[in-house]
């Protein structure tokens, strides 16, 4: 037995087993429901009557586990969903507009709203990466470009310490806003392990883009299209 599977044990042991019985001949969706208890050597023991108690635990853990998990309408700028638990995967874009963004002092860049070109994002579990992309309308052959911001590293996002509270039970839209909100309120405060994501200095590149369009020139190519990553 090695470590893991040591450890695997440890914490989950069977405690009872659910049976569920069906006539052989039913036509109908009623079923007889045993539970038979499990000992600590995993002998099951005889039949016991199923309870509300325990039905209503399960229900509570099942729903926990699944807190979280995004439901209803599709937004329209939604890529790629995996809503499956532990390999939760949500790809989705903004086209190019102004955003309101936030700096340390240090930087001497004001707080204010910046033009910036279309992002792509992708969250995974407590992760969270970003794309620039400088094509009007997306496609499998759209490039992708390190995104133009501080707090990266190419795709990679530092989320800083924005204090916010994950929905629970969320539509796709609340999910999609919550993880914007976690990049866009978030003080930007340092260049990623790669440097400069622009071709020249971020700093005057932000800057020159709180009046006029993001110079989609400076953009950095990653050699890489939205193809690659809708999967």
């Amino acid at each position: 037995m090695n470590k893991l599977t040591e450890q695997l044990k440890s914490l989950y042991r069977p405690k009872a087993a659910l049976i569920a019985y069906q006539g052989e001949n039913s036509v109908s969706n009623e079923y007889f429901l045993e539970l038979r208890p499990i000992d600590a050597s995993g002998a099951m023991g005889e039949a016991i009557p199923v309870t509300y108690n325990f039905m209503n635990e399960i229900a509570a853990n099942f729903s926990e586990a699944h807190n979280g998990i995004p439901s209803g309408k599709l937004p329209e700028n939604l890529l790629f969903a995996d809503t499956r638990k532990g390999a939760e995967k949500y790809i989705w874009s903004n086209p190019a507009k102004k955003r309101m963004m936030y700096f340390i002092p240090n930087l001497g860049i004001e707080n204010a709203e910046y033009n910036v070109p279309g992002i792509v994002y992708v969250a995974k579990e407590s992760t969270l990466a970003v794309y620039a992309y400088k094509d009007k309308k997306l496609s499998d052959n759209t490039e992708l470009f390190a995104a133009p911001f501080f707090n990266t590293s190419k795709e990679s996002v530092c989320l800083g310490v924005a204090k916010l509270k994950k929905p629970t039970n969320p539509t796709y839209t609340e999910l999609l806003e919550y993880w914007e909100k976690k990049f866009w309120l978030t003080e930007f405060s340092h260049l990623g392990s790669n440097g400069n994501p622009t071709k020249n200095n971020l700093v005057l590149i932000t800057k020159a883009a709180k009046n006029e369009e993001f110079k989609l020139d400076e953009l950095k190519p990653l050699n890489k299209k939205l193809k690659d990553i809708l999967k």
